[in-house]
């Protein structure tokens, strides 16, 4: 296959290119995914190097603890988190090396995919500023670093939302795409149960999409359906065993068990963090672009499709947060769609603008000052400046120093009364 074939761009667009442009267009491409494989080999090396600097954060702790009791489901999660963290212990040992390794490599498989699925959608120069900017908001930098069930749970997103784009670019015609999309976001809902409004997405946009209505009575949506119905089976048949112990703690989380309320702070407390969570700049373009694609969503079948990824998990996210604010990882989904639709927004713009390239740059530069941080706040304690209270990355540090002292402590108490406490 030749750079052009390669390189090619969606179905979809509007605009093909000449026969003069397309050889120039193809170098380009190949040039900057090389540029991108080189920036996320280094990145993902760097990540590596890190893994064993601090001790494990609390939910780290609490799934590899899962992972020595390999289970079908678990009272909060899927079981996916267990049996990856058992496969990277078994072969690294229990420590934190071997608890984070496959973090930044789903951190790299989720970028090489966003790099993808936007040249794809855009061009490559648009999927490489999306690698970009993924890389440095704090939140998915956190992500990257530490081993949760988001890193699993995003991967297995945007790998069902490339696979169903490709699934419908050869809409009216069967492909092993439905499927394998069924399949991403069964495993994704096995990682973390937030995955399965997916579903919901996709079926917002072959209703809204006139030309793939059609789908419903064809036989690519339910063979999608039942490879994600397989992948449910065992939590269900766990819960059932276990007195649905999950919706339990759901309704828990959701801070429902006490009904359900009004409360606007709430609302802005929840829309609040994500300027932190994401970065100001990055967040507020992120917004602004998203308001500003609206107008166009029946126009356009990119925009129509990357709002309906990222609608349903916010909106849901947003009405819980009515009764009381989620946290802002919780949504994170949405903001996969939401970022592309952003770029969409943004890109003839930052084209057409100093000014709005060197926002851009501050942007980035500023996601990156804040990613340092969130990963180590002691480059703030460095530079001078006094923290006054603890921070998230606190989490991370002392629990060895701690457990050495209790240990210590439990040794003395019992050579002083002669006998075992605990």
């Amino acid at each position: 296959m030749d750079a052009t074939a390669f390189c090619a761009s969606s179905k979809f667009d509007c605009a093909g290119w000449s026969r003069a442009s397309a050889e120039p267009a193809a170098q380009l491409c190949m040039s900057t995914t090389r540029a991108v494989w080189f920036f996320i080999l280094a990145l993902t090396a760097i990540r590596l190097s890190l893994l064993a600097t601090t001790d494990l954060e609390f939910d780290e702790a609490h799934y590899w603890m899962w992972s020595e009791r390999l289970a079908p489901a678990y009272f909060s999660k899927g079981p996916t988190i267990a049996f990856v963290m058992r496969a990277s212990t078994t072969v690294f040992g229990a420590n934190e090396f071997g608890v984070r390794f496959f973090s930044p490599l789903l951190a790299a498989g989720t970028s090489v995919l966003l790099f993808y699925f936007t040249r794809r959608l855009f061009n490559a120069t648009a999927a490489l500023w999306a690698v970009v900017a993924l890389n440095v908001t704090p939140i998915f930098n956190i992500g990257a670093f530490l081993m949760t069930i988001d890193a699993l749970s995003v991967f297995f997103w945007l790998a069902a939302m490339f696979t169903f784009w490709l699934a419908v670019e050869k809409s009216p015609h069967f492909s092993w795409y439905w499927p394998l999309t069924g399949l991403l976001i069964g495993l994704g809902f096995l990682s973390k149960y937030t995955n399965a409004l997916e579903l919901v997405s996709i079926l917002l946009v072959l209703a809204f999409a006139p030309r793939l209505r059609q789908e419903f009575k064809l036989p690519g949506l339910y063979s999608l359906l039942v490879l994600f119905a397989l992948c449910t089976v065992p939590p269900i048949v766990w819960n059932a065993q276990h007195a649905w112990i999950t919706l339990v703690h759901l309704r828990s989380r959701g801070s429902l068990e006490h009904g359900f309320g009004f409360h606007p702070v709430e609302v802005l407390s929840f829309l609040g963090q994500h300027f932190l969570a994401y970065s100001p700049f990055l967040f507020l373009a992120l917004a602004w672009g998203v308001i500003g694609s609206w107008r166009r969503v029946n126009q356009q079948f990119k925009v129509l499709f990357l709002m309906w990824f990222g609608l349903p998990v916010f909106l849901f996210y947003l009405l819980l947060s009515v009764n009381k604010a989620a946290a802002p990882n919780w949504d994170g989904l949405a903001f996969l769609g939401f970022g592309l639709l952003a770029i969409y927004f943004w890109w003839e713009r930052l084209e057409a603008s100093v000014m709005l390239r060197l926002g851009a740059v501050v942007a980035i530069l500023v996601g990156l000052i804040m990613s340092v941080i969130a990963l180590d706040t002691d480059v703030v304690r460095a530079a001078g400046f006094k923290l006054e209270r603890p921070d998230p990355s606190d989490r991370m540090r002392g629990w060895k120093t701690a457990t050495n002292a209790l240990e210590k402590m439990r040794n003395d108490l019992e050579t002083k009364l002669g006998e075992k406490l605990f």
